[in-house]
């Protein structure tokens, strides 16, 4: 074989080797719904919420599963959605609190939607019902959009913002937790951020670690690509592609790392459908490509990234 077939052969394998790690998740229950994005785990392990949205996206409600004798139940509308336009959900680490994106009104009396802001709920136990949300308020949420919240186990609490003042494109910040009060969050660095989208990000518990999703950047392989940046004694290192084992060529976004597991959830819209047949199809045969898991569509995966995270 001569070398520069071997070397393509020896890519295509590899892609196709590292394709394999990444998997559907909860594919029966995904399917259901024309698309599903943003997944968060209970700590426990035994609760998950994700958004569901309309073909166009313009109707967003959060769902939760709960995992009863080893198997994920049906999908429920989560107590407090349903009626506005919701999504982008996170547990605090002692699952008592939830926090979510919304355009509801703050004002309980009108049906006026607002921009996106984060709002909290919370339970007394693991069993009890939610509370009523509650606006962040400030110094999180401003009269622009703020998104995607992820809270390190120190309390430190990290978001996207739309802020025009700044003349680029959405970016990520953290809020220090300092004595239990939230300081006036700061925009991460320029090895992280851009002029262009940077958006979904996932702090890890420790703060060692944040996957976060970055729109047609050069080194992007899709329209939306995950990135990683480690911290380290000399700040945020610069953000590094994921790369072809995790991102495909359409969009993939909406980070959620179970760190007892080191195994990542996210939401790509992956298009594996055949253009291609060595015959006519029939009607079933035809339906079977269109309904297949990953035809375009916004679905759920995982896949284990524990060699990623010794780096």
């Amino acid at each position: 074989m001569k070398p520069l077939l071997f070397l393509l052969f020896t890519f295509n394998l590899f892609f196709s080797f590292s394709q394999q790690n990444v998997e559907p998740f909860l594919e029966p229950i995904v399917k259901q719904f024309p698309n599903v994005r943003d997944i968060a785990m209970a700590p426990n392990g035994n609760e998950i919420m994700f958004s569901v949205q309309s073909v166009m996206g313009n109707t967003s409600a959060i769902v939760t599963v709960t995992k009863e004798n080893g198997t994920w139940s049906a999908p429920k509308i989560a107590s407090f959605s349903g009626q506005f336009f919701d999504l982008e959900p996170f547990f605090s680490h002692d699952g008592l609190k939830l926090y979510f994106v919304s355009t509801r009104p703050i004002d309980a009396s009108s049906n006026k939607p607002k921009d996106f802001d984060i709002w909290v709920v919370e339970r007394q136990d693991l069993t009890s019902n939610w509370s009523r949300p509650k606006n962040m308020g400030s110094p999180i949420n401003t009269e622009h959009g703020e998104f995607y919240p992820s809270i390190a186990k120190n309390g430190n609490f990290y978001f996207t913002r739309d802020n025009p003042e700044l003349k680029r494109k959405d970016d990520i910040y953290v809020s220090k937790n300092i004595n239990g009060d939230l300081t006036e969050p700061q925009v991460l660095p320029n090895t992280i951020n851009s002029e262009g989208y940077e958006y979904n990000a996932f702090i890890a518990p420790d703060e060692s670690y944040l996957i976060f999703g970055g729109y047609h950047r050069k080194d992007g392989l899709g329209s939306g690509d995950l990135y990683i940046s480690y911290h380290t004694n000399e700040g945020w290192t610069k953000a590094k592609n994921l790369g072809e084992s995790i991102n495909s060529q359409k969009m993939d976004y909406c980070p959620f790392v179970d760190a007892k597991t080191n195994t990542l959830y996210f939401t790509s819209k992956m298009d594996n459908s055949k253009t291609n047949f060595e015959k006519p199809l029939t009607i079933n045969e035809l339906l079977t490509e269109f309904n297949k898991y990953d035809n375009g569509l916004s679905r759920l995966y995982k896949v284990n990234i524990e060699e990623l995270l010794r780096n």
